[in-house]
Formats: C-alpha cells, sequence, structure tokens
C-alpha cells in the first residue's frame, strides 16, 4: 500500500510540474492548491530534495522546483523517493528476493509477476502525463 508521503509526495511532484511556469512554486502555493499541510509538505520536499528530484531556492521569491522536464519522471520514480520501495511483499524489497524459503515457495512466482506489473505500469506514466490531467482539471476557463 502507498503511504501518504508517497500519496502526497506524487500530488506536490504533479503540482509544481502544473504550475511552476518554468520558475519555482512555493509550499504554500501548493499546501493551498493540494490542501496538505506545510508541515506534511516540509517532510515530503525534504525527502524529494534529498533524492534529486527537486531544487529548493532560497528568499522572497523562493520555493522549489524540478531539477529537470516534467517528461523525465516517472510515477514510479517519484513514488520509490518517497517510499523506498514498492514491492507487494518483503521478500522481494530491493528488488531481489531475501527469503530463504524462495527455493520451495510456492507463491515466489506469483510475486514476482505481481511485482513487475506494478513496475512495469508505475514506471509508463510520467509527470507530464499527469500534470496535463492536473490542467485538464483546473481548466483554462478565461473570462474577459
Amino acid at each position: 500500500m502507498i503511504s501518504t508521503k508517497g500519496r502526497y509526495a506524487l500530488r506536490l511532484m504533479i503540482d509544481i510540474a502544473a504550475y511552476s511556469n518554468g520558475g519555482v512554486v512555493s509550499l504554500k502555493d501548493s499546501s493551498k492548491r493540494q490542501d496538505i499541510s506545510i508541515k506534511y509538505l516540509e517532510q515530503v520536499v525534504a525527502l524529494l530534495t534529498r533524492g534529486g528530484l527537486l531544487i529548493s531556492v532560497r528568499g522572497n521569491n523562493g520555493g522549489y522546483r524540478l531539477t529537470k522536464r516534467p517528461e523525465e519522471y516517472t510515477a514510479g520514480e517519484i513514488l520509490r523517493c518517497a517510499e523506498g520501495t514498492l514491492a507487494p511483499v518483503a521478500c522481494l524489497q530491493c528488488n531481489k528476493v531475501i527469503c530463504d524459503r524462495a527455493e520451495i515457495c510456492a507463491t515466489i512466482d506469483f510475486w514476482k509477476g505481481f511485482n513487475e506489473v506494478i513496475t512495469n505500469y508505475v514506471d509508463s506514466v510520467t509527470l507530464d502525463d499527469l500534470a496535463k490531467k492536473e490542467k485538464g482539471k483546473i481548466g483554462n476557463d478565461y473570462s474577459i
């Protein structure tokens, strides 16, 4: 199961990709748009910055920006940065079997296949894909 930290990391990255327009996005603005407390976002942004996915910009007009283009990130990369692993069972963490029973386990191939499906899916969706959906949901409703 993806934790709140993982879900919020993905939402924050989508928010930054959708609203940065090449600049920085403040945590205060993301907090309001995503309805996530600034305190929690500070924890999440620390993980993402340490993982090299975001850069912190200090100062009055400071905030956070992506380290690369949105199409270069995958949802899987973001989730793994926040979660550590997406393995469905403990014996497959770190992409290797760490169970003494692996040789005789009747379910290991099932779990390997399940893990492969999850990995292939989350690595097929880019941050750009998700940011476009975010922009589509807010709409481009201009009034004159």
